[in-house]
């Protein structure tokens, strides 16, 4: 069969299909391609800062709408609320989260049992390599921005030691701090108090800054330009199918004509089995 596929015609065959082939993985990269988009593209609105009172209120769900947006608010520390959260990594280094409670100023108060007298919100301010290396909150009044994040889960079945947290998470924090809170957390990138700067980006501060962008928005899958894909690449195989079924009926049919050339061989029908000569051939003997 390989002498039939070296034939010139099968080669050119070959190629041809090769070439649709790949033609055929090409689209089905460009049908894959197509089957995962986002949901929505990236809003450049989340980077001008508004008012967190004005984005989020206290007691109400975290909208997906007002995730990441820079944000801005007033207030003030407390010292005795701050929390440590372990493994955050920074330039490849595992360290701590600095979370801190911040009292927001002008900010609707929560009615109800456990209801504090002032509306809270964690504040992670900056990341340190040595929980030692943590120094408690500027004091006095703070002009605070940062990104708008949703509380993140509390790790199951694990009890942190006292001052540090199991993630940034407000149902964790708020049993700790005994405070009502927004229902997120703020990404500092900016801590101001008196016109100065105190925030982890000041001068001679121990903490670095998270420096946290927009994250990117969710992925959706498009099932019609995913099956598409697949497609494309079972047509990629039918064409070097169809070329090496071609090949087969050749190298058939080249069977077939050789034993009907040795099936009508002269040489073979004018000679007996045993290689004599036929009777018409032989002498009568008087």
């Amino acid at each position: 069969m390989l002498k039939t596929a070296l034939k010139p015609r099968w080669i050119a065959g070959l190629v041809f299909a090769i070439v649709i082939s790949g033609v055929f993985v090409l689209l089905s990269q460009w049908q894959f391609g197509r089957s995962t988009q986002p949901e929505a593209p990236v809003s450049s609105g989340t980077e001008e800062s508004k008012p967190l009172i004005a984005v989020l209120q206290p007691g109400d769900f975290f909208h997906g709408s007002v995730a990441d947006q820079m944000v801005t608010a007033k207030g003030s520390y407390d010292p005795e609320k701050q929390v440590l959260v372990p493994g955050r990594l920074y330039d490849g280094a595992t360290g701590y989260w600095v979370v801190s409670a911040f009292a927001v100023q002008d900010a609707p108060v929560l009615s109800g049992v456990g209801a504090s007298p002032q509306t809270w919100i964690p504040v992670a301010r900056g990341w340190v390599a040595d929980a030692a290396e943590a120094g408690a909150p500027p004091s006095g009044t703070i002009e605070l921005t940062g990104r708008l994040l949703p509380s993140e889960a509390p790790l199951p079945n694990t009890a942190p030691e006292r001052g540090f947290a199991t993630a940034v998470s407000v149902a964790e924090l708020i049993n700790v701090w005994e405070v009502s809170s927004y229902p997120g957390f703020v990404a500092a990138t900016s801590e101001v108090a008196g016109g100065a700067d105190v925030g982890a980006a000041a001068a001679g501060s121990e903490l670095k800054p998270l420096r946290i962008g927009p994250q990117p928005p969710a992925q959706q899958v498009n099932w019609l330009n995913l099956f598409y894909s697949v497609e494309w690449i079972v047509f990629a195989g039918f064409a070097l199918f169809i070329w090496w079924r071609m090949v087969k009926d050749d190298y058939r049919r080249d069977l077939e004509d050789d034993d009907e050339d040795h099936d009508h061989d002269p040489h073979q029908e004018n000679s007996s089995p045993s290689g004599q000569s036929s009777p018409s051939e032989q002498k009568v003997q008087p």
